[in-house]
């Protein structure tokens, strides 16, 4: 017997919730409604979904906050989370997905597009790699106790930013294309713009400090992390 897939919806507007969870029953999902936080805390102690719809704009905490809470947990942080928000402009997208949302939709939105982005997300949820634990010169990754340490010394890195940079420690000194970036961390997805790695390998630079020099820009190829980061050139 096929497993229902079930989505916690978390939004305080009955009219948007009440469209929104028939359009899911129609189409092969089991809905289940939270008006905010502390409602959808509930559910997820009661049962975890198979994926979160989470409202930006919600009394109390807001949606940003409660997908960092959500993805610092060792219970929920893998459960696949896309933010649903009037924010459109290009820095809310960042913060949102910088707060570990696999996706962003803008309202208003179509049921159709909600429905493909729904689906996109739950396809490309695959296993974590067997890796988990790397070192690139001084520069050492821990998947399972979420750790990034530079000769020594603690690290601390936003979600995204851990992803880049284990993606890019397990295969150093490979070039990475934007693209290929978007599929391996981002996952199988076409609504990110690549524009969105810059974004990214910039904080990722400026969380590793001394070591930001690593991950290199390849002109016209992408990114790579070397363990021998050449020096910078003086101008003139």
């Amino acid at each position: 017997m096929k497993t229902v897939p079930r989505v916690l919806l978390v939004e305080d507007e009955p009219a948007i919730a009440e469209l929104v969870s028939v359009n899911l029953r129609h189409n092969g999902f089991q809905p289940i409604w939270a008006e905010d936080g502390d409602a959808a805390q509930r559910e997820l102690e009661t049962a975890l979904p198979d994926l979160i719809l989470l409202d930006w704009m919600l009394p109390g905490q807001s949606g940003l906050s409660l997908a960092r809470k959500w993805r610092a947990a060792a219970r929920t942080k893998s459960i696949p989370l896309i933010m649903l928000t009037a924010r459109g402009d290009e820095p809310d997208k960042v913060a949102g997905l910088d707060a570990g949302a696999d996706d962003y939709i803008t309202k208003p939105f179509s049921t159709q597009e909600l429905l493909a982005r729904i689906r996109a997300v739950l396809r490309r949820r695959v296993p974590e790699e067997a890796v988990q634990a790397v070192a690139v010169g001084e520069l050492s990754l821990d998947t399972t106790t979420h750790r990034v340490q530079w000769r020594g010394h603690p690290l601390k890195l936003g979600p995204t930013e851990f992803k880049l940079l284990a993606h890019l420690m397990k295969s150093p000194e490979r070039v990475h294309s934007r693209s290929q970036l978007l599929d391996k961390v981002w996952g199988d997805h076409v609504f990110i713009e690549e524009r969105t790695v810059d974004v990214h390998v910039k904080r990722l630079r400026e969380s590793l400090g001394e070591a930001g020099s690593m991950v290199e820009t390849v002109r016209g190829a992408g990114y790579r992390l070397t363990a021998q980061p050449q020096p910078a050139q003086r101008a003139g």
